[in-house]
């Protein structure tokens, strides 16, 4: 059995009557409490990144524009992406709380992490806000994880319904980093075809698998195995970050999937057995989508069993 670091944060992030809202998080909280889970998770604390930590992601001009935002009470930086006065530091703590669950993995505190963490983040673009998202966490993570403890290779897989277009442009001409991303498409937010796959040097370090409306447990198992795993045994990365949304779930009303919690169970045990294979285990979850409450605890209480080595 492993050890799974657990980290919450984002509830003064307020975004009033909004799908990505603070419910998610009190969805998550009895969970967290559940009886064959609970004594193989230790509950980590979270920091707030500095902002040199997001500008290596993020231009920092775009960094205190946010922070200007919010404290003017400016109530959506676009359409989708609504923030209020406490988003900038709970957008902070977002970031910090995936390098503090990082650093939980590196030092052997925990096995493997899973981050509960608002805002989301892996649309946010190096100098906009997008999709619900402020700062790129998994993004900024994948930096910290090479800056601060000299990891060379990293494996973003993202299998949130939504493109990770922010992700995807941080390290699209990156060769230390192979980003993978299943997803409905077409869907917002319109990128992530097949045909994109990094440029320069980072050709063929970005490997989409975009997936029709109505797909399910079958086709997203088979590109996992038959499509993600042979790419990372080639790889052989140093870590695995995931990028887990939910909202690809049959239930979730912002898409068209059929996955299943059988199905995110068995994501995470394919990444579980790769990340064996190759990263000493080291495995950092960060929540992204997933917007049906009851489809949102099922599905991060499968993952869980997952990464602890429980049987679902």
């Amino acid at each position: 059995m492993n050890r799974t670091g657990l980290l919450v944060s984002g509830y003064r992030h307020d975004t009033g009557a909004h799908p990505e809202s603070a419910k998610r998080l009190a969805a998550l909280e009895d969970l967290f409490h559940d009886t064959d889970l609970h004594p193989h998770l230790l509950r980590l604390q979270p920091r707030a990144a500095e902002v040199d930590e997001i500008s290596e992601v993020h231009d920092r001009l775009y960094v205190m524009q946010v922070k200007e935002a919010c404290a003017g009470g400016v109530r959506a930086l676009d359409p989708d992406t609504v923030i209020s006065t406490e988003s900038y530091e709970e957008a902070r703590l977002a970031a910090g709380g995936v390098l503090a669950a990082m650093d939980a993995v590196m030092d052997g505190k925990v096995s493997n992490a899973f981050c509960a963490v608002r805002p989301p983040g892996h649309h946010a673009e190096r100098d906009h806000a997008m999709g619900f998202c402020l700062f790129n966490n998994v993004a900024v993570a994948a930096r910290y994880a090479q800056k601060k403890h000299g990891l060379e290779k990293i494996l973003i897989a993202d299998w949130d319904v939504h493109h990770g277009n922010g992700t995807q442009n941080a390290f699209y001409d990156d060769p230390s980093v192979l980003y993978f991303s299943i997803h409905q498409y077409p869907h917002y937010p319109g990128t992530g075809s097949r045909n994109q796959a990094g440029e320069g040097e980072g050709a063929g370090f970005t490997l989409n698998h975009p997936l029709p409306a109505g797909s399910g447990d079958r086709e997203y198992l088979d590109a996992f195995e038959n499509l993600l795993a042979p790419a990372a045994d080639q790889f052989k990365p140093d870590l695995i970050l995931i990028s887990a949304g939910f909202d690809a779930h049959k239930d979730d009303p912002l898409a068209g999937m059929q996955v299943t919690e059988k199905g995110f169970s068995g994501m995470t045990e394919c990444l579980a057995r790769l990340a064996g294979k190759h990263a000493h285990g080291r495995i950092v979850s960060v929540l992204e989508g997933g917007y049906n409450l009851s489809a949102l605890k099922k599905s991060v209480r499968a993952h869980l069993c997952a990464l602890i080595g429980l049987k679902y």
